[in-house]
């Protein structure tokens, strides 16, 4: 299941039938081939969603390759607006492979 296709699921949810309360701390899932500067480019379009947001609150996760680096991020979910807007940039980013 692609990045897009679990925001379409998300949009097709209405708002009121949502399972998460607001706001609550909301882990993602990024991931995307290893770079040098991966990382700080996801913190970066976080940042701009969640300004609240930190170093502290990343786990970083290399493939068995080493090929691939995953990240858990876990943001302040204050809005449903907020996770769509997050996840749709996320998931357009050049860097990024998967958003779940």
């Amino acid at each position: 299941m692609s990045s897009s296709t679990i925001g379409n699921i998300m949009s097709a949810i209405p708002p009121k039938e949502s399972l998460i309360e607001y706001p609550s701390d909301f882990p993602i899932k990024v991931m995307g081939p290893t770079h040098e500067a991966f990382t700080a480019t996801i913190i970066d379009v976080i940042v701009k969603h969640d300004p609240t947001f930190h170093e502290g609150k990343v786990e970083t996760r290399p493939s068995s390759s080493g090929n691939y680096t995953g990240l858990t991020v876990t943001v302040r979910a204050t809005s449903r607006e907020q996770l769509d807007a997050l996840y749709s940039e996320l998931s357009g980013h050049p860097m990024v492979k998967i958003v779940l």
